[in-house]
């Protein structure tokens, strides 16, 4: 319980600051990012966090590492807006100061916020595996993964002579409108009930377990609500979150990587991921983890300095 002094203090979040975090922490980890999906998709070798970096940088030098930034920008200011804005929103509506929800109502709210945020940012983070994927300029270059054969080539015939549909976008933006027109608009959702799946966890591991957490050691005489609270908390959400999500993050990059017709369903991914036994699933972990929990804890310190500059008391109840 707080006291009166501390309800005083109190500030909430307004619900763009959770896309503002989000994005800026994105900013710091995309390299990261990049080489957990490289890892990911692989279906032969055994390529190491060290090893698929320089492989990049030596085919592509080292900007490459920030291939499809404005992707993942774009993924953060959809996906972790409205999964933060809708957390906020259920938060202040049930909630006081004085009051502070239930673990199992954070829960419940958190995978609310979770599925419209995974829905609304599936065409972004699909555009954004394709990037980390094949940021190549010519399907015959030695940084085409495919090479003469590059599939994104051979996939779409409608795509620019010489290059990779992929390699063509200009930004995230004109990657989703290429999408739209040459594979129509349902390729935009390609892998939403996985990324979906995955936003729903995402969002219960990270949100509603870092609250949790913060509160409990608020709650403590050794905690105030500082960087160091915020740190610690967001470092234990980080790991429970990866824990949680890696088996159906490894079958959502796969989904959206695919060419047309190479899985027939999810279970049908499941069942190809699943023959290279239970490691299948959490491929990539490593790198998933050390990529997830400096964005979790960056994220959260950024989101907690907006809210403390930035956020509003509740008694004028301003979203």
């Amino acid at each position: 319980m707080l006291s009166d002094n501390q309800q005083e203090d109190v500030r909430l979040a307004r619900w763009y600051f959770g896309g503002l975090a989000g994005s800026g922490a994105a900013c710091f980890t995309h390299p990261l990012d990049l080489i957990k999906v490289h890892l990911q998709t692989q279906h032969q070798g055994k390529l190491s966090i060290v090893g698929s970096s320089l492989q990049i940088v030596r085919h592509q030098g080292a900007l490459a590492l920030y291939s499809g930034l404005t992707a993942s920008l774009l993924r953060q200011m959809t996906y972790s807006t409205a999964r933060f804005g809708a957390y906020e929103v259920f938060k202040q509506s049930f909630s006081t100061p004085s009051e502070p929800l239930s673990f199992a109502k954070k829960i419940g709210f958190a995978a609310i916020a979770g599925a419209f945020g995974g829905v609304l940012g599936t065409p972004a983070d699909m555009v954004n595996v394709r990037y980390c994927v094949h940021p190549c300029l010519h399907p015959t270059s030695p940084a085409c993964p495919g090479g003469a054969g590059c599939k994104m080539m051979s996939s779409y015939p409608q795509s620019p002579v010489g290059r990779c549909v992929c390699s063509s976008y200009k930004n995230a933006l004109d990657g989703l409108i290429k999408v739209y027109r040459l594979e129509g608009p349902v390729q935009l959702f390609s892998g939403c009930m996985m990324a979906t799946s995955r936003a729903v966890l995402m969002t219960v591991g990270q949100i509603s377990f870092y609250d949790q957490i913060r509160q409990m050691l608020l709650e403590t005489p050794y905690f105030t609500d500082n960087v160091i609270t915020h740190l610690t908390a967001s470092l234990c959400a980080g790991g429970i979150a990866t824990t949680f999500t890696m088996p159906l993050d490894v079958l959502k990059t796969r989904m959206m990587n695919a060419k047309p017709g190479e899985y027939k369903s999810i279970l049908h991914c499941f069942l190809l991921t699943a023959k290279l036994g239970p490691a299948g699933f959490y491929k990539g972990f490593i790198p998933a983890f050390v990529r997830l929990a400096p964005h979790t804890c960056l994220t959260f310190v950024f989101f907690e300095q907006l809210r403390l500059n930035f956020g509003f008391r509740p008694a004028t109840l301003h979203l």
